[in-house]
C-alpha cells in the first residue's frame, strides 16, 4: 500500500506539506512522478511547478533525490522504506488545481499525490490532518471540517483522518474541501448526497437541496430507466462562491464547482433568476458526466496518461452531448419551462453563429486539438476554431431529431446514450474512434454514418434551422441594429481595443488588425458607447474613418460597412 500524509504546512503563505511513503528494496532505483494535467479539462498545466522543496529519507538516512524531467524524480533506495517529503504551493483559485488561505483549503490529488512508478495499481492510504493554529493562523482552526467522497476508513466527525483508494487513478478522482463551509444532505433514489458552499453566508440550502433532488434523479432514471440504480454510493457537490466566476470539473463522485454569489438563491428571492437557471444548468452538467466520460469514455483515455496528452477526435460526443442533455434534462425534470429551454437553445445557437471558426474547424477536429487551441484562445480563436461544447451539442440536437423523425417518435437519441452506457460505460470499455456511427444504428436503427461525418467531422453549418422548423418550432431572427463593422471592441479602462478582427469582414478587409487602439471613429473620440451610437447612425454600405495606433504608429483605415448581421434568433414552439 503506498501512504499519504497532507496536512496544512502555512495556510498564509499557501503551503501543503505532504509526506509519501511506500516499501521498496534496497538497491532499487525508483521513479516518482506527477500528473501534468488533470482528467476533464484538456491541457497540460504542470502542477509540478509547484513542488517547492523534496527530499527523501530511508530511517535516518538521507537519500539523494534527482529530477530528470519536468515532472518526475528518481532515487536509490537505501532500505526497504522510504518516505518523500515535499511542500505544495497552492495558489490556484480553480477547480483544476490547488488552493489555500486562511478561509479554506481545496485540492485534487493531481496537484499534490506524486505516484511511484510501477505501483499505481496498488491501493492508497490518504491521512488529512486537521489545521492548527500554528498551520492556519486563525483562531477559527476548530471550526474547520472536511468534505470528499474518499472511502472512510478512519475519520473523525468533521471529516478528517484516513481515506483509502483502490489505485492512484481512484485517489485522484476526489477532490478534498476544507473549512467552515455552509452544507447541505438529500437523498436521491436512496443515494445520499450532499451539497457544500464555501464563500458565502446568504444561500436558500433547503430549495437548492429540493432542485437537485429532482434533477440528479432525472438523470439517474435517465440512464437506469428499470432499476434507478446509481453509478456511485454517494455524491458531493462542492461549489465555491465569490463574486463572479463559473464552471465546473467533473469526478467520478462529486463535482467541484465556481459559481457567482448572486446566481445563488437565498429566502427572500422566490424567482428563479437568470443566474441561478446557469448553476442548476451547470450542476446538471457536471452530474450527467457521471455517466458520459466518467464511465463511458473514449478508448484513449482507459487508461488515461497522466504525463502527455491524450489526443481524442471524440469530445464532441463526451462534452457536446453533455452540453445537450444538462439543460434538456432540467427541463424533465420540471426545473425550467419549455420556454426557458427554448431560450436556452437559442443563446447556444446565437453563441455557435457568431464564430467563423464554425466554417473552418469540425468539432471533431475541435476535439483533437483541444490541447493546444480550445484552452489556449487568442485573439484569432474565433476565425479558426469551434467549440466542441457548444456545437458538439448542435450536433447532438441534430442527431436527436433526425433519428426522431427517421424512427416515427419511437427512438432517440436518448437510446444512444443508454446504449453507450451498457455497452462501454457498465464494463469500463473505451470507445472507439470510429465505433460511434455503429452505436446509433445498434440503438435505433437509423444508419447515419454520411450524417455523422458531415456534421462533426467537416466544417459547415448545421442543418438546425430545417430539423426544428419541421420539429414545429417557429425560428425567427432579428438583425443587428447598426450596420457590421466586424470587429469586436472591448473597453480596457480608458482605451477601446480590437479584441477580434473577424475573418472576411469589412475592420479586417479594411486592414485593422486584433489589439489595434482604437482612438477616434470619423474623427470622434472612440469608446465603446461613441462607436455604438454612430455605427447606429450609419447604413450598409457606407464608409467611415476608423482611427487607431498599432503599437506607437498611428494609422487610418476607411470601413465599408457590411449589412446589419443576424443578432440573436428567437425560438417558439408551433401551437
Amino acid at each position: 500500500m503506498i501512504h499519504y500524509s497532507i496536512q496544512i504546512q502555512n495556510a498564509a503563505a499557501h503551503c501543503f506539506s505532504v509526506r509519501l511513503q511506500f516499501t521498496t528494496q534496497p538497491g532499487e532505483r525508483v521513479g516518482l512522478s506527477l500528473p501534468t494535467w488533470i482528467p476533464g479539462s484538456y491541457m497540460i498545466r504542470e502542477f509540478s511547478r509547484n513542488i517547492m522543496q523534496i527530499d527523501a529519507r530511508a530511517g535516518q538516512r538521507n537519500v539523494a533525490v534527482s529530477k530528470t524531467s519536468k515532472n518526475r524524480w528518481e532515487l536509490t533506495a537505501l532500505s526497504d522504506s522510504i518516505e518523500i517529503r515535499y511542500v505544495v504551493y497552492a495558489w490556484d483559485f480553480s477547480v483544476r488545481a490547488a488552493h489555500l488561505d486562511q478561509t479554506h483549503g481545496f485540492f485534487n490529488n493531481t496537484s499534490l499525490c506524486i505516484s511511484v512508478d510501477g505501483r499505481t495499481d496498488q491501493p492508497c492510504q490518504l491521512t488529512i490532518n486537521a489545521p492548527t493554529e500554528q498551520s492556519l493562523g486563525s483562531p477559527n482552526f476548530s471550526k474547520w471540517k472536511l468534505a470528499t467522497t474518499l472511502q472512510k476508513q478512519k475519520v473523525r466527525a468533521n471529516g478528517f483522518g484516513t481515506y483509502i483508494a483502490t489505485d492512484y487513478d481512484d485517489l485522484i478522482d476526489h477532490p478534498v474541501e476544507m473549512g467552515c463551509f455552509q452544507e447541505i444532505s438529500f437523498d436521491v433514489l436512496g443515494v445520499p448526497h450532499r451539497a457544500i458552499f464555501t464563500g458565502t453566508t446568504d444561500v436558500d440550502l433547503k430549495r437548492i437541496a429540493e432542485d437537485l433532488t429532482t434533477i440528479c434523479a432525472e438523470q439517474i432514471k435517465f440512464f437506469e430507466p428499470k432499476s434507478h440504480q446509481a453509478p456511485f454510493k454517494e455524491y458531493l457537490f462542492m461549489t465555491h462562491v465569490s463574486a463572479e466566476g463559473y464552471g465546473g470539473l467533473e469526478h467520478r463522485s462529486s463535482t467541484a464547482l465556481h459559481c457567482a454569489r448572486n446566481d445563488l438563491p437565498n429566502e427572500a428571492l422566490n424567482k428563479t433568476s437568470t443566474g441561478y437557471r446557469q448553476f442548476l444548468g451547470l450542476c446538471s452538467h457536471e452530474y450527467f458526466h457521471s455517466w458520459n466520460v466518467k464511465r463511458i469514455k473514449p478508448k484513449v483515455f482507459t487508461p488515461y496518461r497522466l504525463d502527455e496528452e491524450n489526443f481524442t477526435s471524440l469530445l464532441w460526443i463526451f462534452e457536446g452531448f453533455t452540453s445537450y442533455y444538462d439543460d434538456l434534462l432540467l427541463l424533465r425534470a420540471g426545473s425550467i419551462t419549455q420556454q426557458e429551454y427554448l431560450d436556452l437553445l437559442a443563446k447556444t445557437i446565437d453563441r455557435v453563429h457568431s464564430e467563423p471558426g464554425r466554417l473552418i474547424q469540425s468539432v471533431a477536429d475541435s476535439s483533437y486539438d483541444s490541447w493546444i487551441k480550445y484552452y489556449r484562445q487568442d485573439e484569432n480563436s474565433p476565425n479558426a476554431l469551434i467549440s466542441y461544447y457548444t456545437k458538439g451539442s448542435l450536433v447532438a440536437l441534430c442527431l436527436d431529431l433526425t433519428i426522431r423523425q427517421q424512427t416515427n417518435q419511437r427512438y432517440s437519441l436518448d437510446d444512444v446514450m443508454r446504449q453507450l452506457w451498457n455497452d462501454y460505460g457498465k464494463g469500463g470499455i473505451g470507445l472507439g474512434e470510429d465505433e460511434f456511427a455503429t452505436v446509433v444504428l445498434r440503438a435505433t436503427g437509423c444508419k447515419l454514418n454520411n450524417e455523422i461525418v458531415r456534421w462533426a467531422y467537416k466544417p459547415g453549418e448545421l442543418p438546425v434551422k430545417a430539423l426544428l422548423e419541421t420539429s414545429g418550432i417557429q425560428w425567427t431572427e432579428k438583425l443587428e441594429a447598426a450596420p457590421d463593422l466586424g470587429l469586436k471592441l472591448v473597453q480596457r479602462g480608458s482605451e477601446l481595443v480590437v479584441a477580434s478582427a473577424y475573418s472576411g469582414r469589412p475592420g479586417q478587409v479594411a486592414g485593422v488588425s486584433a489589439q489595434d487602439i482604437v482612438v477616434a471613429i470619423d474623427g470622434l473620440k472612440a469608446t465603446d458607447v461613441t462607436v455604438k451610437n454612430w455605427l447606429g447612425r450609419q447604413r450598409a454600405g457606407a464608409r467611415v474613418q476608423l482611427t487607431v495606433f498599432r503599437r506607437d504608429e498611428l494609422m487610418n483605415f476607411s470601413i465599408k460597412l457590411g449589412k446589419p448581421l443576424v443578432s440573436s434568433v428567437q425560438l417558439t414552439k408551433l401551437t
